[in-house]
């Protein structure tokens, strides 16, 4: 381990990873079941990997090799933690379950252990409003001045962690687990390309020309291409008949392109909020067209939720779950999402739900004929 973090101290993280892609995870735990095994379960592209080590006297090591830094868990009986997994020497410590675990050892645990210090306080605020939440009566959780409380105070604090992430990147423009943050960022909120773009400019070339990094940006020049005041990418899929349908075909019309699946709970939520603005400005020149992430096997489950939401619109998909060609390229990583586009093809407004939709409509729409 010693000689790894000496290294680290005066090689870029790239150049190490470049020399090596193999780790090491060095576990001791107080208390573990007689014949219990470790396993360590990460994802590379869409592929599944574990590797497992049998645990002796409380410690364990597990070998392996990634080419970059992945998400991994680590499971030992029923419980799991999760961490980085990366090249280097990886330190699991407990004095008793893996629940307690403090993972180190390598620079991005190291790093993220820095981090978790940081976001405690914010943390512990979210667990009291989820164990506040889960307290409540299933009547209060109906109530609209209810969920409106909790919804503003579930968002302060997610404001705050975000402030606190973005000075930590600030702050630590060599360590790669800047990106991955910020990369969670995007993933998580989608924000306009002109709040992310800056925080990855100030990272180090190490860390942005490193595989990850030139993934990101990649990434970014997607949301460019699909920022308000672009032109929307044009794009073609088939509709629940078959029938291939173009963007471009609602050109002189405002039309909300609508990413969403009958899977997605908070977009089967939305759904009718969609349905009362599309009754409301139908005849005002405005329309939707849904793009559905359903599954290879999920026409059935599609067809089923457009017609329980009453869905009244256009509705295309090629069936390929988060791998839809329009999906990537418009960088969706989560629904739901939405993109308002002008009569002229271009991109007014982004992800406006709830009484954002209603109000936009209403600034562009109210006076249509």
């Amino acid at each position: 381990m010693k000689p790894f973090l000496l290294i680290s101290l005066f090689v870029s993280p790239a150049l190490v990873w470049a020399q090596s892609n193999v780790y090491t995870i060095e576990g001791r735990l107080g208390k573990v079941k007689p014949a219990a095994k470790a396993y360590v379960r990460y994802i590379v592209g869409n592929t599944g990997h574990t590797d497992s080590s049998l645990i002796q006297n409380g410690r364990f090591t597990i070998t392996g090799s990634v080419d970059e830094p992945q998400h991994a868990w680590l499971f030992i009986d029923k419980s799991s933690i999760r961490f980085y997994l990366e090249p280097g020497t990886i330190s699991v410590t407990s004095p008793d379950s893996i629940q307690n675990a403090v993972v180190g050892g390598s620079p991005m645990n190291i790093d993220n252990q820095k981090l978790k210090k940081k976001l405690k306080p914010t943390d512990d605020q979210m667990a009291l409003l989820e164990k506040q939440y889960q307290a409540a009566t299933p009547e209060q959780k109906k109530e609209k001045e209810f969920k409106g409380r909790f919804e503003k105070r579930n968002e302060a604090i997610f404001a705050q962690q975000n402030k606190i992430k973005a000075q930590f990147i600030q702050e630590h423009p060599t360590s790669m687990l800047s990106l991955y943050v910020l990369k969670q960022y995007t993933d998580w909120f989608a924000p306009e390309v002109s709040k992310v773009e800056p925080m990855f400019s100030s990272l180090s070339e190490a860390i942005k020309t490193s595989k990850t990094g030139k993934d990101y940006a990649k990434t970014l020049a997607l949301l460019q291409a699909t920022s308000v005041g672009a032109m929307a990418p044009e794009f073609t899929q088939p509709d629940t008949s078959g029938k291939a349908i173009s963007l471009s075909s609602f050109r002189g019309k405002y039309v909300l392109v609508d990413f969403w699946a009958s899977w997605c709970g908070p977009c089967r939520a939305e759904n009718p909020n969609l349905v009362k603005n599309f009754k409301q400005y139908k005849d005002k020149n405005f329309t939707v067209l849904g793009v559905s992430l359903d599954r290879p096997n999920g026409k059935e489950a599609w067809l089923k939720a457009i017609h329980k939401d009453q869905l009244d619109w256009t509705q295309v998909s090629d069936l390929k779950h988060w791998d839809s060609e329009v999906a990537k390229q418009y960088a969706i990583r989560l629904i739901p999402q939405n993109f308002l586009i002008d009569p002229d093809g271009k991109i007014v407004a982004k992800n406006i739900r709830g009484e954002d939709l209603g109000k936009k409509l209403a600034e562009i729409l109210a006076d249509k004929p």
